[in-house]
């Protein structure tokens, strides 16, 4: 079951909370700090099965009909598997965060359990962001959280254009990534952004967004901010030359390699310039 859980929490998307954490803490002006050890291992397996334990759940009868469910992009759940995620969640998020309160500043543990709700309510009724065009792309914004939380934690002021930045960018790849599932959400009744406004309007919504992140991070590093808007247009050059479910879908590993890339190229620079004691 363990195995099986581990699966639920898609490994290979942990990046995106444990990449904000590392560069939050680098942001910060640490190469390292052994306060963020309990944050981290917290945004590892636990909160990983939160986001996606809890999706997988509500979205069971989407993901049956979807034919890239069931693999790294994501697990098809059984019925019997409901009850053991749910608590899994509970008995691996909840002690972090009686920790958080009882240790961190109060700014940082507003921003963390906001974080686990905006996570929550995306999948889970009655609020459920996902099935509610324009907020299911907005609600995305949590993705920037680590760099507004890891810095407080550590009693360091955040970098806002980088925290800015990262929620415009998480804006578009949420609306990107969404385009691929059109044909699924639509069956079920699920009203998107991308379902909405259609595979074109929709990679035009997230041009917009990744114009918007590229700038701002521009404020904080040109090198990242060109990679940034290489990849994106890139991203949406593929979806405008085919702009359907089936294009998106063929851009999608790119799309899963984008915060990789663009993180390496924000992480190199960061530490080499804290190992020489560049930045501070």
């Amino acid at each position: 079951m363990l195995k099986r859980l581990l699966i639920i929490s898609r490994p290979v998307l942990w990046v995106n909370t444990i990449g904000t954490t590392m560069v939050g803490m680098w942001l910060a002006g640490y190469l390292w700090n052994w306060n963020i050890l309990p944050i981290l291992i917290w945004l590892t397996f636990p909160f990983n099965l939160l986001i996606y334990g809890i999706n997988d759940i509500f979205d069971q009868e989407t993901d049956n009909i979807n034919a890239r469910k069931g693999g790294y992009e994501g697990a098809k759940i059984y019925p019997k598997e409901v009850n053991p995620i749910w608590i899994t969640v509970v008995l691996t998020n909840v002690p972090f965060l009686i920790y958080f309160a009882l240790t961190l500043p109060a700014a940082s543990v507003a921003w963390m359990v906001a974080y686990s709700l905006f996570f929550t309510f995306y999948s889970m009724p009655p609020l459920r962001f996902k099935a509610r065009k324009y907020l299911d792309a907005l609600s995305n914004t949590d993705y920037a959280f680590p760099l507004a939380f890891v810095p407080l934690a550590l009693g360091r002021e955040p970098n806002w254009y980088a925290v800015a930045g990262l929620m415009a960018w998480s804006i578009a790849k949420h609306a990107y990534d969404a385009i691929q599932d059109i044909p699924q959400d639509s069956d079920t009744g699920i009203v998107t952004t991308a379902v909405h406004l259609g595979a074109y309007k929709t990679a035009v919504w997230s041009t917009f967004w990744w114009v918007i992140s590229t700038v701002l991070f521009a404020f904080v590093n040109i090198p990242v901010a060109l990679a940034n808007g290489v990849i994106a247009y890139l991203m949406v050059r593929g979806v405008f030359k085919n702009p359907t479910p089936k294009g998106a879908h063929d851009m999608y590993k790119y799309s899963i390699a984008f915060p990789y890339v663009a993180g390496a190229v924000a992480g190199v620079q960061l530490v080499t310039a804290l190992f020489f004691g560049w930045y501070k």
